[in-house]
């Protein structure tokens, strides 16, 4: 299973940190970042920006391209602060070199779209390469685009352009209809859409519902953002039991996030912290 870009999206880490992160602090997060990211993560869902910004502002501080990349996506959607795609570009940019394959993904497709970044076709290629190494066929698919220029794109491909060109609400139209007629991915990226705001109503509990139907069809970002909701009870009733069964399928498709959740429960576990 290949790894999924969470566009335009938070990245999600340390599930089985959360009983500790709520009430953790800057040392805590220094010592554990998954339990930083994932109590920034908490705070991104309920829209407090401003302490999403401080958790990952510190975990940047030493390299995390997790943190890096999430702080890259407010500045680029203004979100707790004025929007600035010179700040995004350059966290992106920091994202990307410490191995972040979502800012590799994010950075290809701006700097193909041309609208939000300068068009750069040569920083595109280098980028969407990378995103491709990492397992992403939809960096393959972007990379055959720039190989061939008069190539019909497809309509999921479509999307994916018209976001990263700034039009997010023509993007949730096609997503809408992909999503209507079974592509799960449009499923997902509409949902993630829904979380943030972007391009259509704020809606949690909509989030939740496509990414439970995304999830039960077999897509692994859904099944662990479903994991998330299920234990943080946002957009979704608090169900432990049934995160975990999420989290556990999402990692049996070796997504990334999920692997390195269930890595971190059975860290914590060990060291005796839940």
């Amino acid at each position: 299973m290949k790894p999924q870009h969470a566009w335009p999206m938070v990245a999600l880490l340390a599930l089985g940190s959360s009983i500790r992160a709520q009430d953790s602090d800057r040392s805590d997060w220094l010592r554990n970042p998954a339990m930083g990211n994932y109590k920034a993560y908490a705070e991104f869902k309920m829209a407090h920006y401003a302490a999403a910004r401080a958790v990952w502002e510190t975990l940047a501080g030493v390299g995390n391209g997790d943190a890096l990349f999430n702080l890259g996506i407010l500045a680029e959607d203004g979100l707790g602060e004025p929007r600035d795609m010179a700040r995004a570009e350059a966290l992106y940019t920091s994202a990307a070199q410490a191995g972040n394959f979502k800012a590799r993904y994010r950075l290809g497709m701006l700097y193909s779209a041309g609208s939000l970044l300068p068009q750069d076709t040569a920083k595109a290629r280098i980028y969407l390469t990378l995103a491709a190494q990492d397992g992403d066929k939809e960096a393959l698919a972007m990379l055959a685009g720039l190989d061939q220029p008069g190539r019909t794109r497809s309509s999921f491909e479509e999307a994916e352009w018209l976001g990263a060109s700034g039009q997010h609400g023509e993007a949730a139209a096609l997503y809408r209809q992909l999503a209507a007629a079974g592509d799960q991915r449009a499923q997902t990226r509409l949902a993630w859409m829904h979380e943030a705001g972007q391009g259509v109503s704020r809606d949690l509990q909509e989030a939740a519902r496509r990414f439970e139907i995304a999830a039960v069809a077999g897509e692994a970002e859904a099944q662990y953002a479903l994991a998330v909701m299920m234990r943080t009870g946002r957009g979704r009733e608090k169900d432990l039991a049934e995160s975990e069964v999420w989290l556990q399928r999402a990692a049996d498709q070796r997504y990334p996030a999920a692997v390195a959740a269930l890595k971190s429960n059975r860290s914590a576990a060990t060291d005796g912290v839940r």
